[in-house]
């Protein structure tokens, strides 16, 4: 029986025309990076992502976020620095090798798993303020928020929040990166991205619940942080009454924003979910 011939990378075409001319891409300066791993003669480098040398500015991910691109095997988001990781996806920061498959993943089961390590435990002292942080749910997992109200086209909501958050200053520096990926919610698995590395280190979990948000709420990923996650919403709750599950699984993914941010879910849920059409995570 024949062996299956190896699927090609689509960022091969950029290995030898970095600016895509060959394909119609006309991207701005950038290069390649390779995945992470040993090297030699017996093995050809293999790009793990493109990435713009320069900052971009407001269109630049409209110009490259196409349903053309996308079927290309290629995904355009943007990844921003920090003081002292200005170019944190060059510092070996991205282990690609060490994700599972977000497809053996269900969005349920993550996310019950996720509220079980973050929810107050009353043995441990964690009363009423426990109480209080969580309501009003109990400790029980509340189970998926349903799916969001009819809204905008993803995508143009995706490009939408990206000049927003360039033309306002959020993303001072945002350079443009294309990664192979099958949608966008995988990418931060497809880059071996390590930000959720102090409460998940498989990256996939993450994508799964991503996978999820893109279905119920028009979510997009747009821009990547060292430890970071920026996504537009283009179908977000309209209510308290829906916003609260949904920013009970917020919680769940990514509890610092409100262990560290609003302080309850009641808070978090207007503040940061009602009618949002960006959702920002960070993890400490």
């Amino acid at each position: 029986m024949a062996k299956s011939s190896k699927v090609r990378n689509p960022l091969s075409v950029l290995a030898e025309d970095p600016q895509g001319g060959s394909p119609g891409l006309e991207l701005p300066p950038g290069a390649l990076i390779d995945r992470p791993g040993r090297r030699g003669w017996w093995k050809e480098p293999e790009p793990l992502l493109w990435v713009s040398d320069d900052a971009v500015g407001v269109g630049a991910l409209a110009a490259y976020r196409s349903s053309a691109l996308a079927a290309a095997g290629l995904q355009a988001v943007l990844l921003q620095g920090r003081p002292g990781l200005e170019r944190w996806w060059q510092e070996r920061e991205l282990v690609p090798e060490r994700m599972s498959d977000p497809d053996d993943h269900h969005v349920e089961p993550v996310l019950r798993e996720f509220w079980s390590r973050v929810v107050p435990d009353p043995e441990e002292g964690e009363g009423e303020d426990g109480e209080g942080l969580i309501a009003p749910f109990g400790r029980a997992w509340p189970g998926l928020a349903e799916r969001g109200p009819d809204g905008v086209d993803p995508e143009g909501a995706a490009c939408a929040l990206a000049d927003e958050l360039i033309a306002s200053g959020f993303l001072p520096s945002p350079r443009l990166a294309l990664v192979p990926a099958g949608r966008g919610a995988d990418v931060p698995t497809a880059l071996g991205w390590g930000g959720p590395t102090n409460f998940e280190n498989d990256t996939a979990l993450i994508s799964a619940v991503l996978r999820s948000w893109e279905d119920r709420f028009g979510a997009r990923v747009v821009a990547l942080g060292f430890d970071e996650l920026h996504v537009s919403v283009a179908a977000p709750p309209r209510t308290t009454a829906h916003a609260l599950p949904v920013a009970a699984e917020h919680f769940a993914f990514s509890p610092d924003n409100i262990w560290q941010g609003s302080g309850s879910i009641r808070a978090y849920a207007d503040e940061a979910v009602t009618g949002s059409n960006h959702w920002g995570f960070w993890w400490d």
